[in-house]
């Protein structure tokens, strides 16, 4: 029989797709912040271009930025996490109903990046409320490793780059969680 015991923290990261930055940005991380946690982590402009997917709804050029905050997330939380991102999506719909901002929340782990997703597939886990959980990278000798079902933009060494940049500071800050535990 396992022993069953609680997982340690998560490090809660979003993946941030829009088209329409000027102004706008400045907003949605007042929201992200006021709604959640203190951001720790914003990455640079990445240009998304490995699909055209939501170039109707986003407009173009769009680009990405991954955002982490600083207080570690109990991992059963991820549900909240993703309805808390869609209600702020929901406030930059425009007046056809199109999104601005597309926010992809997810939980960084040592081992593995799992993002939130309200959308079902063959390699996603119910997580209740109409969310999923979606394993997107494993971390296997010393990078992430990418999955048949990985979008490719999380396969680029940009993204790839960052995740290992979170992965570092997620490490310093479990070396703090355990101190106080």
């Amino acid at each position: 029989m396992s022993i069953l015991k609680r997982p340690l923290p998560a490090q809660p990261m979003v993946s941030m797709l829009s088209s329409q930055w000027t102004g706008l940005w400045s907003q949605v991380k007042k929201d992200l912040e006021s709604s959640w946690d203190c951001l720790d982590y914003i990455s640079p402009y990445l240009d998304f271009q490995e699909t055209d997917y939501y170039d109707q709804e986003l407009g173009t050029p769009i680009q990405r930025l991954v955002i982490s905050f600083e207080s570690l997330l109990d991992p059963e939380r991820l549900v909240d996490f993703k309805l808390m991102t869609n209600r702020i999506e929901a406030d930059y719909t425009d007046l056809n109903g199109c999104r601005r901002v597309n926010l992809d929340p997810g939980l960084l782990f040592l081992e593995r990046l799992v993002l939130a997703t309200g959308k079902n597939y063959t390699h996603r886990i119910f997580l209740g409320q109409g969310v999923w959980a979606d394993l997107t990278l494993v971390y296997q000798n010393s990078s992430w490793q990418s999955l048949p079902w990985t979008y490719p933009s999380y396969t680029r060494s940009s993204i790839l780059d960052i995740l290992n940049h979170l992965r570092r500071d997620y490490k310093l800050k479990l070396k703090s969680f355990n101190k106080i535990r």
